[in-house]
């Protein structure tokens, strides 16, 4: 009898002990399943990749980029049509992007970078800048509630450029520079209210955003009026005004991606600047900074692309002048392959090569 018992005790046990093992079996695998779609589904929303994630409710680092570069090349022997008989262009460009997600935090960071040289027989293959770019946009947003689109968000840009620049329509061009790295620098601190939509969209907007231009005095003591707002002889110019940033980007089809990003800055404390007496520049808070930046990117193969960028800036620190000293005393109107933009900067820029997206 007891052997009886015995065997239908150990046979239920067993059968029990299986049956709740298969079960935490198909629990863990079904779970792991279901946290691997909630992870790919967090992917496909953001559109980015994982770099290390524990609990993707709670903590996620994303992160993509993308980087061009595009050469062009020509030669021209006893050519009948002319031109110009030897020349080299060399772009590059870099869109960089780190997200921390941690419960309601976010804290975001933009890096845009550009450089590119041309070379020609002309001039003897010194080579002359075609762009020059450094932007860094650090965020660090607090989500107002558990899935809504509003942050509290302070936010920290710095632009500057990697190396010196000059003025190619001066004679003896090359004996002194414009502008040179770090001067100037714009530096803006602001906090304020950002609206995001996934990776897509993101507007930003501070009532009480804090601006500092540095420039090197060698640049600020060469006119009267200083240079980049930087009053003459002085280092350092401080703002404080109304700020609004606003990004978005599309991956239109698989293979044509368009961003752009537009930023405009009232300060608040903008007037007119004297030298001795005598106004040199004229300045009021309805003289807006205006920066938009457009990129349409067309890829074709796997790592090749064409690439279309229009920045357009409008920068009251920055004047417009028509004519201008040609290192000798004379006056001379300014060379223009465009008439009639005045005070607005342009950069146009067409690309073709090597494209590579992480």
């Amino acid at each position: 009898m007891l052997g009886v018992l015995s065997y239908f005790i150990t046979y239920n046990l067993k059968h029990k002990m299986k049956r709740i093992f298969t079960t935490l079996l198909l629990l863990s695998v079904w779970g792991a399943a279901f946290a691997q779609k909630e992870v790919k589904e967090y992917e496909k929303l953001l559109n980015k990749k994982v770099i290390a994630s524990t609990n993707i409710d709670t903590v996620a680092w994303l992160y993509d980029g993308n980087f061009h570069l595009g050469i062009n090349q020509a030669l021209l022997h006893n050519w009948q049509a002319g031109g110009e008989l030897a020349s080299f262009t060399a772009s590059s460009l870099f869109y960089g992007t780190l997200t921390r997600y941690n419960g309601r935090h976010l804290w975001t960071n933009n890096l845009d970078m550009a450089y590119g040289l041309l070379y020609t027989f002309s001039n003897d293959f010194v080579p002359r800048k075609i762009d020059d770019r450094i932007d860094l946009t650090s965020k660090y947003g607090y989500r107002l509630t558990d899935s809504g689109n509003l942050f509290f968000t302070t936010l920290f840009n710095a632009r500057t450029q990697f190396t010196k620049a000059y003025n190619y329509d001066l004679t003896g061009w090359d004996t002194f520079s414009t502008s040179r790295f770090l001067s100037p620098l714009y530096a803006t601190l602001a906090p304020g209210i950002e609206y995001r939509r996934g990776e897509e969209i993101s507007i930003f907007f501070s009532p009480l955003a804090s601006r500092l231009t540095y420039v090197d005095k060698y640049y600020t003591t060469k006119l009267p009026e200083g240079a980049f707002g930087v009053a003459f002889d002085k280092t350092i110019r401080f703002e404080l005004g109304a700020y609004l940033t606003a990004r978005y980007k599309k991956q239109i089809t698989e293979n044509i991606a368009y961003q752009t990003r537009l930023d405009l800055y009232s300060n608040y404390l903008a007037k007119d600047q004297e030298l001795n007496g005598i106004v040199v520049k004229e300045d009021n808070p309805g003289n807006i900074d205006v920066m938009w930046d457009n990129q349409l990117s067309f890829k074709f193969y796997k790592y090749f692309s064409f690439n279309i960028g229009v920045l357009a800036i409008y920068d009251n620190d920055v004047p417009y002048y028509r004519f201008v000293d040609d290192g000798t005393g004379n006056m001379i109107e300014k060379r223009e392959p465009v008439k009639g933009l005045g005070w607005w900067q342009i950069k146009q820029m067409m690309s073709l090569g090597f494209n590579y997206k992480f």
